[in-house]
């Protein structure tokens, strides 16, 4: 199933988030690319969340990010309600975030992960399906303990 994707990120994940992009056009996918647009150095936040705000607002289906660890664009990326991004750095992660915890944002480790590994991770995790029972009750937990948050502010 095509999806639209939205796709970022900073100096050090353009290199990868170039190769994703190419996979997911092959793949027939809809790719909005929020970027940084070249490996010349930029501050990650602001990709990470525009990425992630295309999910957030439902303007796109998913969202992949890509930084050299991960962890700066999870954290900007967990900022927004209705995300759920998960930093992973095999194929398990990906199935796992995926069926477990829902999850609607991708988020890569260039330096972690390369190439054909990041290709595969990238695959599962667009076709795995969220499971039922009790990981869907704690994705409720999740969006209702959120939704406390935002009331709030």
């Amino acid at each position: 199933m095509a999806m639209k994707i939205a796709i970022g990120a900073d100096h050090g994940g353009f290199e990868l988030k170039q190769q994703i992009k190419q996979s997911l056009k092959k793949a027939k996918h809809q790719v909005v690319d929020v970027g940084c647009t070249s490996p010349e150095p930029c501050d990650y936040p602001e990709f990470g969340f525009s990425a992630a705000e295309k999910v957030s607002k439902r303007k796109a289906d998913r969202g992949i990010i890509v930084c050299k660890t991960g962890i700066g664009m999870a954290i900007i990326a967990n900022k927004l309600p209705g995300v759920r991004a998960g930093v992973c750095a095999s194929v398990k992660d990906a199935e796992s975030a995926r069926r477990h915890n829902d999850t609607n944002v991708l988020v890569l480790a260039a330096t972690q992960t390369k190439g054909k590994k990041a290709a595969e991770i990238v695959k599962v995790w667009l076709k795995t399906k969220a499971l039922k029972g009790r990981h869907a009750r704690r994705v409720r937990q999740i969006k209702r303990l959120e939704k406390k948050v935002f009331k709030k502010r």
